[in-house]
């Protein structure tokens, strides 16, 4: 396991990130200050740094219940034109937002050993799952007490896998939308929390409507973490009808041809779709 060394840190920045983790005022006394519930947020794109800076904004709340324990990342990877080594999206933004590069891990496989023993000395009562892209193992999924939940941008059950959004469009939807569900070790299957929908503007193209999707995920969840962590939203989350999946799988270099002997809606759908996958 790797984890991101990072050593520019400003002491006003940690300062500001160590007061942020209190539950109040540095006047109240130990003794009186509530323990936050730690929460580990698993993500690798942009989109995932949208959801990390809406936990972290919702965990400075005077009555927030959580905190952002630790950042679980894709390692660094030679990224854009010049292949230069760089840290995913994700890790960049929680080091620019004062977070410790001690609490940033970056393993190779999510079931790697030395991971799962960090992960679980943390005590995670909760991992959150956005565009991380790699499989999690039954040993990780026994880990936080109350389960891994997932944001996916589609309408469960249907648009299952790594490319949702893109499938979607290509498909010509009208609406789509963000579900929250638990993770099983079956593909985004689990039990969903809530959805919400949204209409799809034929212009839109899929980096915008995937972004769009994970601001609306955020908010869900945020609204939605008191319930996951009383244990409420086990209870009330509704299993999928298997009958009605659909599978979203990666595009393939070949389906990114234009054929202009195809109808025009059909170039027009293909049209959106350039975007980072693993969903």
């Amino acid at each position: 396991m790797s984890m991101y060394s990072y050593s520019c840190i400003s002491t006003s920045t940690m300062i500001r990130r160590l007061w942020c983790l209190q539950s109040g005022s540095p006047s109240v006394p130990p003794s009186s200050t509530k323990k936050k519930k730690p929460l580990v947020l698993l993500g690798a794109p942009h989109v995932s740094a949208i959801v990390l800076e809406a936990l972290l904004n919702a965990s400075t709340c005077p009555d927030s219940s959580f905190e952002v324990a630790a950042i679980v990342t894709q390692p660094a990877a030679r990224r854009d034109r010049g292949k230069k080594l760089s840290l995913s999206p994700l890790a960049s933004h929680a080091l620019q937002r004062g977070f410790s590069p001690d609490l940033i891990f970056s393993p190779l496989r999510a079931g790697d050993d030395t991971f799962l023993s960090n992960l679980k000395a943390l005590q995670p009562h909760l991992c959150i799952t956005a565009a991380y892209g790699n499989i999690l193992p039954t040993d990780f999924l026994h880990i936080p007490s109350f389960g891994t939940v997932n944001i996916h941008p589609s309408l469960l059950p249907l648009y299952r896998g790594a490319a949702p959004v893109q499938r979607a469009l290509q498909d010509g939807v009208k609406e789509t939308g963000v579900s929250l569900a638990f993770t099983v070790r079956a593909l985004d299957a689990g039990p969903v929390i809530a959805t919400e929908t949204i209409q799809v503007d034929d212009q839109i193209k899929a980096p915008d409507l995937l972004e769009l999707l994970f601001h609306k995920g955020s908010k869900l969840l945020i609204g939605e973490l008191p319930s996951i962590l009383d244990g409420s939203a086990r209870v009330k989350a509704q299993p999928q009808d298997d009958s009605k999946a659909t599978l979203a799988p990666k595009i393939n270099p070949d389906e990114s041809w234009l054929f202009f002997d195809q109808e025009a809606s059909v170039l027009h759908n293909k049209g959106g779709q350039e975007l980072e996958q693993e969903c």
